[in-house]
């Protein structure tokens, strides 16, 4: 298998020449689509382009090679949805199920500016959760709270509880009123906070009222170097998310793990749901310490009429510097890899998925170990690119009257071994819930999942001290990172 180049992989876009697979293109070279003929022009690039990218393009039968080939039964087949997204909606394979991941895109702009961390938002994410087994009262819990944000200026942190969300005091029957945090017509919401005393909810009279602005997320979110009882060094990071555009603030910090001498690594990703292929690639680079851009990290396997795109990640030397506008910077960065680790500690949750996945699969082969503590893994082993209503489906020359465009599927992703099975998630060799009343901040040696991986390096941990036990407040029932957009993502970088 051919190799991803640095250059290719930033050019991955640019370099794709669109080649039809349709046997019309060479019987009617200058076929013309009759625009007059369809409702909205926009329905033939979704069937064109999920046609030609998508991963299950071979098990769909509406997107059959054959499906175009009487045009007025396919005008008639387009004309047959009332939107693009119902189309594209009913063109996925077993949505829901085997493709959770697809979407469609209302405004492109707004995609890429997230997935550079950028996005307009209160600045805080949190978890919903029944008090009790067999009662009716709710709280809600914050999770962690993003600097310079509206929910920092309102003093807002990690492990607040809040009985009330815009007035309405939470119960089982009302709780789903949270989903107002992402509802884009609605520019702000307000939390009234609680304790919990003698298994009690009780208002602590504090209260936050929060509008939305852009707030920009630095994924490099907390690092510390821990010395335990016995001298070892231990590099800790919470990293939550894949952003390209912060490459230099994520290498800065295993530059100061590998000037300090760090013994060990816990690597918490708990709240990571992944982003960009590339920068996993450059995060694995720096933990293995044996790597050459001439090892395997990752594959990337295309459908069949895209074979030819495929390729694999390699360790990288150097990684590309892109500024928060996500443009190349024209610089490259020495990467500071490792030199002292045979084994990983990962921190896991359910919202850990797709290119944190791809780091655990893609070490797995490399290190001694890889020890996951938490809860199971999301399960997502494919990834996407962005698909735009151009020629050739490349931003360039796309459609300027309007800002739609799609996010399927489009390949899947294997380790050196040529392994992917992890649809399910990957479990965790040690069991530790995160929960409500025991939430500390982050880098606190008590806080639970990262106590469990200090416990361990230091000889005094084991599965049975570690597993589940029981807590009345865990019943947890949402989690604002299952419903942020792109929170799970694994993508090529725009072009």
């Amino acid at each position: 298998m051919k190799r991803i180049s640095p250059l290719l992989t930033i050019l991955l876009f640019v370099s794709i020449v669109f080649v039809s697979c349709n046997k019309k293109d060479d019987d009617i070279p200058e076929q013309i689509f009759d625009e007059t003929k369809i409702d909205d022009p926009i329905n033939n690039f979704v069937w064109k382009a999920m046609n030609s990218w998508y991963n299950w393009q071979p098990n769909v039968p509406k997107l059959a090679d054959s499906k175009d080939d009487d045009l007025n039964s396919y005008y008639n087949f387009l004309n047959s949805y009332d939107t693009p997204e119902d189309l594209f909606d009913d063109l996925l394979f077993d949505a829901g199920n085997t493709d959770r991941y697809s979407w469609f895109i209302d405004d492109y702009n707004e995609q890429n500016a997230s997935f550079r961390g950028v996005n307009d938002a209160y600045g805080f994410e949190f978890k919903v959760a029944r008090l009790c087994a067999d009662c009716n009262e709710i709280i809600g819990y914050v999770t962690y709270v993003v600097p310079n944000s509206p929910a920092s200026d309102a003093n807002m942190k990690r492990g607040d509880m809040f009985y009330k969300f815009d007035g309405i005091e939470l119960n089982l029957d009302n709780y789903r009123i949270v989903n107002n945090y992402y509802d884009g017509e609605i520019t702000s919401i307000s939390l009234e906070f609680n304790t919990i005393e003698n298994g009690v909810i009780v208002p602590n009279d504090v209260q936050a009222n929060l509008i939305i602005r852009e707030v920009v997320e630095n994924p490099v979110f907390y690092s510390d170097i821990i010395t335990n009882d016995a001298g070892t060094k231990i590099g800790y990071l919470v990293y939550n998310g894949f952003k390209y555009t912060f490459h230099e603030e994520l290498n800065n910090v295993f530059g100061n793990f590998k000037s300090e001498g760090i013994q060990e690594l816990v690597l918490d990703l708990r709240y990571n749901g992944g982003g960009s292929v590339l920068t996993s690639a450059y995060l694995a680079s720096m933990i293995y310490g044996g790597a050459s851009e001439n090892d395997v990290f990752a594959k990337l396997i295309y459908n069949a009429k895209h074979s030819d795109e495929g390729g694999y990640y390699p360790f990288f030397d150097t990684a590309y510097v892109y500024d928060k506008d996500g443009e190349y910077s024209g610089s490259d960065a020495n990467i500071n890899r490792l030199n002292s680790l045979t084994r990983l500690y990962v921190i896991t949750s359910g919202s850990t998925a797709s290119a944190s996945e791809m780091v655990i699969n893609g070490l797995a082969p490399y290190l001694s170990e890889v020890i996951k503590i938490g809860t199971t893994t999301y399960g997502k082993n494919v990834g996407s690119i962005t698909l735009y209503d151009s020629p050739d489906f490349k931003k360039t020359g796309a459609n300027s009257a309007h800002t739609n465009a799609m996010q399927p599927i489009v390949f899947q992703i294997y380790n050196k071994f040529d392994e992917s099975d992890y649809t399910q998630g990957f479990a965790p060799d040690y069991e530790v819930i995160e929960r409500a009343s025991q939430m500390k901040p982050f880098g606190d040696l008590e806080e639970p999942l990262l106590k469990a991986a200090l416990d361990l390096i230091s000889g005094v941990g084991s599965k049975t001290s570690l597993s589940r036990t029981q807590s009345l407040e865990n019943l947890e029932l949402f989690n604002s990172l299952d419903v942020k957009k792109h929170s799970k993502e694994m993508y090529i970088i725009p072009e």
